[in-house]
């Protein structure tokens, strides 16, 4: 796996590198960090998205590089230009977005994956995919130390650094181990910038109208199952109305899983071109596997969905099918609905049929 990639970053000169729709930190942060060490080497290097950089990360070195996928000529040209197409942080042909997909979908360059989620696609040609891994900077990290670790350069570790912190909740989650540590320590002697740098422009740069939105997502906060399922609601309305953006609603999930005696939370948020519906748990709870039903994927403790359909067709259909997992999962531990999740959950059902 690493050795195969390693051999087609060696062996061609023109790359193209993609990642997600709505890019994280460690989406943009594994792109910048493989890009500028290619460069390093010599080769050519295009990388473009479905979308921008969000304004959180607009900071990081080397981001101005990365371009927009606009469906102009140039764009296009790029794209069939490319000898080799590597993704990153997503192993799904429709997480690249509708403009994005149809342009690796076509194009006849060799196909790398370089990811940590779960149940890969099959149309990559070489893939390097550790499930186990925090971040997929994490392996992007391992795979530039075998190529010459001295081409971990201030920026590269910058923008891994990046990407390690922001997938593991700033080293908060299951994922993270003693390695883990050892790799952030080793990318923060090699980086620009310092971790509390990192922290304030990842973390603390909201709008002044931020506080606005958090008040109303939380006034949607539902609790079902005894207290151990939670989810918001996030509308378009509510951005038109306390006059935020979308980044400003990144990490509101993390309040409901803030709740004591919470084991799942859910969030189901409105945008453009559907409804995403994310999943996050504590410990051995798989949330990954609702997600696959669903269409979606992701880790054990972190996933996702994306729906085409009325949020409240989504919510009720959700709901419905987790209603079937925590029944299961909590069954052993004397876990036992309520009265009034019965109800809630017969009215879900009969919503579905």
């Amino acid at each position: 796996m690493l050795r195969d990639v390693l051999e087609v970053l060696r062996g061609y000169n023109r790359f193209l590198i993609v990642t997600h729709m709505r890019p994280d930190g460690d989406a943009i942060g594994s792109q910048l960090a493989l890009g500028m060490v290619l460069r390093q080497l010599g080769k050519q290097v295009v990388m473009m998205n479905s979308d921008p950089v969000p304004p959180d990360l607009d900071w990081m070195p080397g981001v101005e590089d990365i371009r927009q996928f606009d469906g102009l000529a140039a764009q296009i040209y790029a794209v069939a230009n490319a000898q080799v197409i590597v993704v990153v942080d997503t192993n799904a042909l429709n997480r690249l977005g509708p403009g994005m997909s149809n342009q690796v979908a076509n194009s006849q360059a060799k196909m790398v994956l370089i990811d940590h989620h779960t149940e890969p696609e099959t149309w990559f040609d070489v893939s390097c995919v550790h499930e186990q891994a925090a971040a997929t900077g994490q392996i992007i990290y391992e795979l530039i130390g075998t190529l010459d670790e001295n081409l971990i350069r201030a920026d590269v570790a910058t923008a891994l650094y990046t990407a390690l912190t922001t997938d593991t909740g700033s080293y908060r989650f299951s994922t993270v181990t003693a390695e883990v540590h050892r790799i952030a320590a080793d990318l923060l002697s090699r980086g620009s910038m310092a971790a509390d740098e990192v922290y304030r422009n990842v973390y603390q740069s909201r709008s002044p109208t931020w506080p606005r939105l958090v008040s109303r997502v939380l006034d949607t906060f539902t609790l079902l199952h005894g207290g151990q399922l939670a989810y918001l609601q996030l509308l378009q309305r509510m951005f038109k109305d306390t006059d935020t953006r979308y980044d400003d609603a990144e990490g509101m999930i993390e309040w409901a899983m803030a709740v004591d005696g919470v084991q799942v939370a859910l969030m189901f948020t409105e945008t453009k071109r559907g409804i995403k519906v994310s999943f996050r748990s504590k410990g051995e709870f798989a949330v990954d596997v609702w997600a696959r039903e669903l269409g979606g994927g992701g880790h054990p403790n972190a996933a996702g969905a994306y729906f085409r359909m009325p949020l409240a067709e989504v919510t009720g259909r959700v709901l419905a099918l987790a209603a079937k997992h925590m029944e299961s999962e909590f069954t052993e531990s004397g876990f036992i609905l309520s009265a009034e999740d019965e109800a809630y959950l017969s009215a879900l059902t009969s919503l579905q049929k």
